[in-house]
Order: structure tokens, then C-alpha cells, then sequence
């Protein structure tokens, strides 16, 4: 009996040991995170117990902090901007609080600057080491830390390179320290490329002159070779010179590639890159498409710029100017991606959808509502309305449309499409007939992201009555205070949905007062 125990054990054993380990490896610009000792190297907004920065304003950014990080959920995470080991303990702390405590951390120690580079882990940290960029260019040192996830050890270099307002020659003393690190590493070492590099994926293409005083060279393309004769390396290329690498923003389509929008100006400063090891299947393999870039609702403003951390009139709010990239990586083999061709359907089949694995194509559907990036389409005017949050910005109202849609959803019960790439232009259409009737069942599920036009009745208690009903009513324009009992008009409205239906209204222009 002892027998069968010990090799039913050990059998049990081998079949676990047989099924693949995945991780999440990400990296986050948190904007400056700062604690309340004066140290003498922090920036003037954030000196302790100052209007921009007090004790109530820190805590608050340890929160926001930590949300963005619990739903993120990343087992390994990189952190640019934290100002130093204390912060990080701080947030360690928070963390622990909120329920998503990371066990195992490790920070750099630049001299010259008030923010630092860290990484908080699920793994041990077998090895910390700090890559010395310059003693006298004030650049920030580059955090190295080894783990070992199921026997297999992982290099991860987490950067901050300097800002755009520097010269691009700056970001190449950066980039050759770490090339120098890379090319002592044994041949065929499996490492991770991540941070704010304040780097554009194909920077050599992209890079002002006012930032151009290396003759067109750039650290992240030429020095860390993710270009090869003035073309990016991708996952065929990068196995046919040696020390090659790749940069996952090619996983996604041209107009997802952004994690930070300055005034309108989309770019990719945070990276995750990786080199032919991580492909190999051997050891531990980037797992194929899975790199994207954390974007939930909350992280932007309802006009679709990133809501970032900012203190007006004693008033803090926000997160940060960065969105989180990631990555998910496996010891299971790197499997080559097969091409799955999109299926058409209907905006109405979408509703009986809760996720989607492939790419879908919607025919003539017509823009019957445009608000920044945010629109609702429909097909026909008995048919279902669909709202696309986010990835709009290129339709226009009152046009038809065939697009591609690779991401679907729902926020607190709001159906919507995530990702759209125009497939073909029809033109411009009348949408008239395209409104929804005014004498139907407005909480009825079927017309969640209709349009309703010319309603009139009475405001009271953030509702609407009408025709012998109360709706929940909502202004996007927090500003709008209404008078009980005033009596409006609803010139155009989205049926939306938050817990319950609810009137969405998204502008002044959308109402008329009648009376009050």
C-alpha cells in the first residue's frame, strides 16, 4: 500500500509539473508617487505639508495607486516615479491593505534624482542589481532584478530614461549602458526589456529635429536593435541576426499603439521589449498576442484623455499621465500566431456576446451619435443601437460604415464595442428614421443605447416623468443643476445603462428649459 502511495504521489507530482506556469509581467509611469519627509531632492509640487502635497493628498494617491495595480494584476510590475524606498514601502503597505499584497520588491537609488525605478514582484527576487548609467549626466540608473519562475531564471531590466525634453543622445547613454549588460549575459539568457523608455516604438522615424543630435540614431531602435536596414524587427526577423529584439507594440493595430496622449499627441514611451530567447520555445516564451495596454474607464476623463494625477483648488483627483502596459509570458512553447479570418455579424448578435476571440465585421451600420472618441451606431431602423467607447475618434455622425471590431464588453451592464477600424467609407445617410419612437417602454433591456429625440416633461429628484413614468436622468456636464419640477425637453438622449436604466444626456445643447 505504501507502494502505490508513494508513486500515485509522485505521478501527481510529474502531472503538475507538466502544466505551464503563466505570468504577467507589466510596467506603470505612476507619476510621481512622494512621501512626507523633505529630503531636500523633491520636486517644488511636491514638498511635504505644502498646498500641492499634504499627508490626506498622499494617502489618497497610495489609493488611486493601488486600484490601478489590484485590477492591473500583474504577478511582476515595473514602477517609474517613485521617489524612493520609503514611497515604495508605502504603497507596499496600501497594497497589502486592499487585499493585493506583492511580497518581494526592489528600488534604485539614483543620487541625482527625485524619483527612482522599482519593481514589485509575486516571485522572489533571487538578485537585485543597479546598472550605473552617469555619475555626472543626472540620468537615472537602471534597475536589474533576477527571478526564477519554475526553474527557469529571468532577467528583467526596468528603465526610466530621460524625458523628451532632453536630446536624444541622452536616451543612447541609456541605451548602450544596457546593451553592455545584455552582451555579458551567457548567449541564449532569457531577459525583459520594460519601462518608460520616453521612446516611440519606430523613434527613428518619429524623432524631432529639435531632439536629434545623434545623426538619426536612437536608443531604442538603433543601440537596442529593434530596427534591422531601417525596418522593425518582428517575430520572423528577429531570429536571423543575433542580439535582435522585439517591441510588442507591433502585437497591436497602428491606432491602439499609445499608452500617453500629450495634447492629442499619442505615443509609446512605455515599452515592453523582448529578444529571440523569449520566442524560442525553451524555457519561458512570450505567449502570443497577449501584450495590451490597461485602459479601463476610469483611467480617462469622460472626453477621452487619460485622467491624470492633478491638485486644483485643494482638490486631488486623478492617476496618473501614463497608462499601464502589459505582457503575459508562459513556460509553455511560444506558439506562432494562426490567422483566424473575421466573421460578419449583427450588432444584435453582439448582444448575445460576452467576450469575443476573433475579429467580427459589421456591414452599413450607420453613426447615429459622435461625442470625442465615444459614438452608437446602428444597422436598420428596427434593429439593435450599440455604443463604442474609446476607439471612435475616425467615425463620423451621420455616415454608413462596414468596420472591424476585435473587443467587446460591458461597464456596469452598458453593452459596447472596445476596438473599431474603419473597413470602408459609404458615405454620408439620413439617420432621421434611425430614432427611436417615443411611445415605447423605455426600461425595456432591448433599447439599452437607443437614441431618443423630443421628449417633454418633468424633471424632479434626477428624473425624468414621462407619460405617467419616472427615468433615472443623467447630464454628463456635472455642472448642470436643474430646478425640481422644471419642466424640458429632451432634444436627443442616449438610452443608457449604470446599475439601471437612465436618460444620458451629453451636452447643454441637448435640453431646452420650458419653464420652471
Amino acid at each position: 500500500m505504501k507502494y502505490i502511495f508513494f508513486t500515485l504521489f509522485h505521478f501527481l507530482f510529474f502531472i503538475s509539473s507538466l502544466e505551464a506556469q503563466d505570468v504577467k509581467v507589466a510596467t506603470y509611469n505612476v507619476e510621481n508617487l512622494f512621501d512626507m519627509n523633505r529630503d531636500g531632492s523633491e520636486y517644488k509640487e511636491y514638498l511635504p505639508n505644502s498646498s500641492s502635497w499634504n499627508d490626506k493628498f498622499m494617502q489618497k494617491k497610495l489609493l488611486h495607486t493601488s486600484d490601478v495595480i489590484c485590477d492591473l494584476n500583474a504577478d511582476i510590475l515595473a514602477l517609474q516615479e517613485v521617489e524612493n524606498e520609503n514611497a515604495l514601502n508605502l504603497l507596499m503597505d496600501t497594497l497589502k491593505n486592499v487585499g493585493c499584497e506583492y511580497e518581494y520588491s526592489a528600488i534604485t537609488s539614483t543620487p541625482s534624482s527625485a524619483i527612482q525605478v522599482a519593481i514589485i514582484s509575486r516571485y522572489p527576487i533571487e538578485n537585485k542589481h543597479e546598472i550605473v548609467v552617469s555619475n555626472i549626466q543626472g540620468l537615472r540608473n537602471i534597475l536589474e532584478v533576477e527571478v526564477e519562475i519554475d526553474d527557469n531564471s529571468i532577467f528583467l531590466f526596468a528603465s526610466h530614461w530621460k524625458s523628451k525634453r532632453s536630446p536624444e543622445s541622452l536616451r543612447i547613454f541609456s541605451a548602450k549602458k544596457l546593451k553592455e549588460r545584455i552582451l555579458s549575459l551567457p548567449i541564449e539568457s532569457e531577459y525583459i526589456i520594460l519601462g518608460d523608455l520616453n521612446s516611440h516604438y519606430k523613434e527613428f522615424e518619429t524623432i524631432e529635429p529639435k531632439h536629434n543630435d545623434s545623426m538619426g540614431e536612437t536608443g531604442i531602435n538603433h543601440i537596442l536593435k529593434t530596427v534591422q536596414n531601417a525596418v522593425l524587427v518582428d517575430e520572423n526577423t528577429i531570429f536571423k541576426t543575433p542580439y535582435l529584439h522585439y517591441n510588442l507594440w507591433l502585437e497591436l493595430e497602428d491606432e491602439s499603439r499609445w499608452s500617453h496622449n500629450f495634447f492629442g499627441k499619442k505615443q509609446t514611451l512605455d515599452n515592453i521589449i523582448i529578444p529571440k530567447s523569449m520566442m524560442d520555445k525553451r524555457g519561458v516564451d512570450y505567449i502570443n498576442n497577449s501584450f495590451g495596454v490597461f485602459k479601463p474607464r476610469y483611467l480617462f476623463h469622460e472626453r477621452g484623455y487619460i485622467h491624470r494625477w492633478s491638485v486644483k483648488n485643494g482638490v486631488a483627483e486623478g492617476y496618473s499621465d501614463h497608462l499601464p502596459i502589459y505582457a503575459k509570458f508562459s513556460t509553455k512553447a511560444y506558439q506562432k500566431e494562426v490567422f483566424i479570418p473575421p466573421k460578419e455579424t449583427t450588432i444584435s448578435a453582439l448582444y448575445g456576446m460576452k467576450s469575443i476571440d476573433r475579429d467580427y465585421i459589421l456591414k452599413n451600420i450607420k453613426v447615429i451619435f459622435k461625442n470625442h472618441n465615444s459614438a452608437i451606431i446602428k444597422d436598420k431602423p428596427n434593429g439593435r443601437a450599440i455604443f463604442i467607447y474609446g476607439s471612435a475618434s475616425k467615425l463620423q455622425e451621420g455616415r454608413a460604415y462596414d468596420i472591424l471590431i476585435s473587443s467587446i464588453g460591458s461597464y456596469n451592464g452598458l453593452k459596447e464595442i472596445k476596438d473599431v477600424k474603419i473597413l470602408k467609407d459609404l458615405g454620408v445617410v439620413d439617420i432621421k428614421n434611425l430614432f427611436l419612437s417615443s411611445n415605447v417602454d423605455f426600461y425595456n433591456a432591448k433599447y439599452q443605447n437607443e437614441m431618443v429625440v423630443n421628449l417633454v416633461g418633468i424633471y424632479k429628484d434626477k428624473k425624468f416623468y414621462y407619460n405617467g413614468k419616472s427615468y433615472p436622468i443623467f447630464f454628463k456636464d456635472k455642472s448642470i443643476k436643474l430646478v425640481d419640477n422644471s419642466k424640458i425637453k429632451i432634444i436627443k438622449a442616449q438610452i443608457g445603462f449604470y446599475y439601471n436604466m437612465q436618460f444620458v444626456l451629453w451636452n447643454r445643447g441637448d435640453f431646452e428649459i420650458l419653464g420652471e
